[in-house]
């Protein structure tokens, strides 16, 4: 693995200063199929014993779960993490998903549950997980921002909202990041998003690069794992990003890397105020991914990446339909 003394850290807007790859902890919580509980600690520690700094996580990934699981792994590392925390959305017993809901009274509600969880007294970046569009979101901003003058929150994230709403939040407290998906295949961000952020000075954590596995050349893990219900992982569509992959794998093999590595290098090259998170769940996993910071990319490369692999290659949208219909960034893609 590379060493954290060569390896520049990227700063979050007007928020911390990060290890140039964060680590995405969803999937520890059988997102994609059942999870080791012990190689999810072991590879949190593995990860932050190499440098990486910002750990993200949801409180309604498997209903708290994933930030208890969280707090069993900082409990001899106390001060070590950076926690990105996003809320909002209501889960059901049996796992369904209810809804959002971002009252202001809802968001001062979540993060006491999320301290007492994580058992930490403050979160760095706090976020709504998706927009409610029952509440202004200078509403839901102007109480994150309360938190912060009560010292419970550090600074303020967004997910998957467009530049207009992004405009909107900053105008009330300044945005330290936006959490959004992108990668070779997701590329929607580039015309109308990102643009805006850089006015702004507003950063980006970027999750799926990896196309939640499929340029890895990964296949869905049963009923449990998500991708199981997703379009690009889905008959014709599956076939038809198999070129993809193919055609990735070749790039790499040029490079003398893997796909992996060389997907996350892509994100990377893209901008000095893009973290790419790592949804790992494995040691091994988590070395290959870390290994793209050697991976280093000159423009010509880059080119060739991308008129090899256009983002409209792929066969399948990112989401379902019901999903999709409730992402604002989508709106602006």
């Amino acid at each position: 693995m590379p060493q954290a003394s060569a390896i520049t850290n990227r700063r979050l807007g007007e928020g911390p200063e990060v290890f140039p790859i964060g680590l995405g902890c969803m999937g520890m919580s059988d997102t994609y199929g059942a999870a080791d509980e012990r190689e999810s600690i072991a590879t949190i520690h593995a990860a932050l014993d190499h440098g990486v700094t910002l750990l993200d996580t949801g409180d309604y990934y498997a209903a708290g779960h994933n930030e208890m699981l969280i707090a069993r792994s900082l409990r001899d590392r106390p001060g070590k993490a950076i926690l990105s925390v996003k809320f909002g959305a209501l889960r059901g017993p049996d796992g369904a998903f209810l809804g959002i809901d971002l009252r202001p009274a809802a968001v001062k509600n979540a993060v006491g549950y999320s301290l007492k969880r994580l058992g930490v007294d403050y979160i760095d970046i706090y976020r709504p997980g998706r927009i409610d569009p029952a509440v202004p979101i200078e509403d839901t901003i102007g109480s994150i921002a309360e938190l912060i003058a009560a010292g419970y929150v550090r600074a303020i994230g967004l997910s998957e909202v467009g530049a207009h709403t992004v405009r909107r939040a900053h105008a009330v407290h300044p945005i330290a990041d936006l959490q959004i998906e992108y990668s070779l295949i997701s590329r929607g961000p580039e015309a109308k998003i990102f643009p805006g952020l850089r006015e702004l000075a507003i950063g980006v954590t970027a999750y799926g690069v990896l196309s939640r596995g499929l340029l890895a050349g990964a296949t869905p893990n049963g009923p449990r794992d998500i991708r199981s219900h997703m379009p690009r992982f889905a008959g014709a569509n599956f076939e038809q990003n198999q070129k993809i992959v193919a055609e990735l794998r070749r790039l790499a093999d040029e490079k003398r890397c893997t796909p992996s590595q060389l997907a996350l290098a892509w994100v990377l090259a893209r901008g000095s105020d893009i973290v790419p998170l790592i949804g790992t769940r494995t040691r091994t996993h988590l070395a290959e991914a870390l290994g793209a910071l050697q991976v280093n990319l000159t423009q010509e490369e880059i080119d060739t990446i991308e008129t090899a692999i256009p983002a409209s290659l792929v066969a399948g949208t990112r989401y379902g339909p019901q999903q999709m219909a409730m992402l604002d960034s989508e709106r602006e893609s």
